[in-house]
């Protein structure tokens, strides 16, 4: 308990800005005690410290060792309260619960008319930004005071609020079960990823439509539709229904673009629309709509409405530098990625601790794919190798299912075959583990366990069969995605062309854009 409480504080005061450092110091004090309190010592003396020292902390403080853990918790409330009192972080929530606050002082001094006032304000605003659950929480407040003092109106005033409230009731409970239904097909999509089979396809569309409550359109508010479509696109996602996905995703953005002023309200929601915008159309093969959206996305990012703070800064790049990535591999762009790769390892560290770890490693995957692609295959495997050693990684089992194919073929065209054995046996294994032996990888394990005792005369003919055999897999609605991780048949058409693999997706990327 002690080392999250320090552990807790500590990142706490790393995260605030130089800002929010004056405003915390102004904030103590305002009340000339606490300018050599003790609370406020330790922030100074943590403030200037880059790694949690305690011996430090009791030698340059007058905290013993049996006060510091309660001197620890009463500095990290009065940060938090000191950011609360900070305008940056006024946001609608905040300014809401804060007016609802004011609202119960004023029940309890017994000055209900101006608690009731301020509460019918509040609630209009309430409302208006989609806070539902604070509406909620006012109208019960309304109906306790109405309960207690007579107005003129009560008979009137008692049915609108009991009217209100059922509406709002009804509409959390569709909006609990959609957030529900959102929450737990993201999930299934984190630990595996798309549908590997027919089975697994009729079992998620099976969990769908049976969850899936049942409402009229015309009757849900802007949260009911966000759940709604994040649902419809989670759904669409796993089943590798990826029209479906532009669809749901391009009404989540429309969503907010008739609702303007909740972008600033939620921002993320936002940000991740136009991330899984993108996606879609990553997906589909559409790169110049893709690239103008992307351009579109870029612009946004500078959009004062959307809030200036670290959660929005990690996400931002997170979604901007998948995506920049995402359009390489659509245009073939894959040498001259250096720069681009080099900061996005510094905005790694730099977010360290902010962005989980499922995400870095799919940077990880997408960075050694864009190794591959340049022949850079020694990069391609040091950056795979980060994913397949992460003993940490329990999701998207299909990502380390694929890296460790991935890597197999960079070992082999980096000429590092002296144990490609142990490494095709080991990959085997993990497959079969993993229940990801389908009949993609199975033909390109028996292809790369056979190529040692292939003559280098035959070597052109075992790439062409191995392409036949695979190529009838392209539109197969389970083997296909395969070929979302690695476009191994563009690999094989540059081994028997003799061609590098970029000037062949930049050939089908000319002839799908004619």
């Amino acid at each position: 308990m002690t080392n999250d409480l320090t552990d807790n504080l500590f990142s706490l005061i790393k995260s605030l800005s130089p800002s929010e450092k004056r405003q915390f110091s102004l904030y103590v004090g305002r009340i000339g005690v606490n300018t050599d309190s003790k609370f406020l010592n330790l922030f100074k003396v943590l403030s200037k410290q880059k790694k949690y020292d305690e011996e430090f902390v009791l030698k340059n403080t007058n905290i013993s060792k049996q006060q510091l853990s309660n001197i620890k918790a009463h500095l990290y409330k009065q940060i938090l309260i000191s950011l609360r009192l900070n305008p940056a972080h006024q946001s609608i929530p905040i300014q809401i619960r804060e007016q609802l606050d004011f609202a119960i002082i004023l029940y309890r001094k017994g000055l209900y008319k101006q608690s009731l006032k301020l509460l019918d304000k509040t609630k209009t605003t309430a409302l208006a930004y989609e806070e539902k659950n604070l509406a909620y929480e006012i109208l019960e407040l309304e109906k306790i005071i109405e309960s207690q003092y007579i107005t003129r109106s009560i008979e009137n005033r008692a049915e609108t609020l009991i009217k209100q409230t059922e509406e709002l009731t009804r509409l959390s409970e569709i909006s609990s079960r959609l957030s529900n239904l959102s929450l737990q097909l993201y999930g299934i999509f984190l630990k595996m990823g798309y549908a590997r089979t027919e089975e697994e396809a009729e079992a998620i569309q099976h969990y769908f439509e049976t969850n899936l409550p049942e409402y009229r359109f015309s009757d849900l508010g802007f949260k009911e539709k966000l759940w709604l479509y994040q649902a419809h696109l989670w759904y669409s996602f796993i089943t590798q229904n990826f029209l479906n996905a532009f669809k749901y995703s391009s009404k989540w953005i429309d969503l907010f673009n008739e609702n303007e002023h909740l972008i600033p309200v939620h921002p993320v929601f936002y940000l991740k629309g136009n991330h899984y915008l993108l996606e879609s159309l990553f997906y589909l093969n559409h790169t110049a709509t893709f690239e103008k959206v992307l351009h579109r996305f870029e612009d946004t990012l500078k959009n004062p409405k959307i809030p200036d703070d670290d959660n929005i800064a990690s996400l931002s790049f997170l979604y901007l530098y998948e995506n920049k990535l995402n359009l390489k591999f659509m245009k073939g762009e894959f040498h001259g990625g250096e720069t681009l790769v080099e900061k996005i390892d510094q905005k790694i560290k730099r977010f360290k601790g902010k962005i989980d770890e499922h995400h870095i490693m799919v940077f990880y995957y997408k960075i050694a794919s864009l190794y591959f692609g340049s022949g850079n295959n020694k990069k391609c495997i040091e950056y795979l190798r980060k994913i397949i050693h992460n003993k940490s990684l329990e999701m998207r089992e299909d990502l380390m299912c694929f890296s460790r194919i991935l890597s197999l073929v960079a070992h082999y065209e980096a000429g590092m075959d002296y144990h490609l054995e142990r490494l095709i046996k080991t990959t085997y294994k993990f497959l079969i583990k993993m229940n990801d032996l389908h009949e993609v990888q199975k033909e390109m394990i028996k292809f790369l366990r056979n190529l040692p005792d292939v003559s280098p005369l035959d070597i052109k003919d075992e790439f062409k069969k191995l392409h036949a055999t695979l190529k009838q897999y392209e539109d197969h609605p389970f083997e296909r995605r395969a070929f979302l991780y690695l476009d191994i048949i563009s690999w094989l058409e540059s081994k028997i062309d003799n061609r590098p693999v970029s000037d062949v997706i930049k050939d089908k990327v000319n002839e799908y854009a004619r």
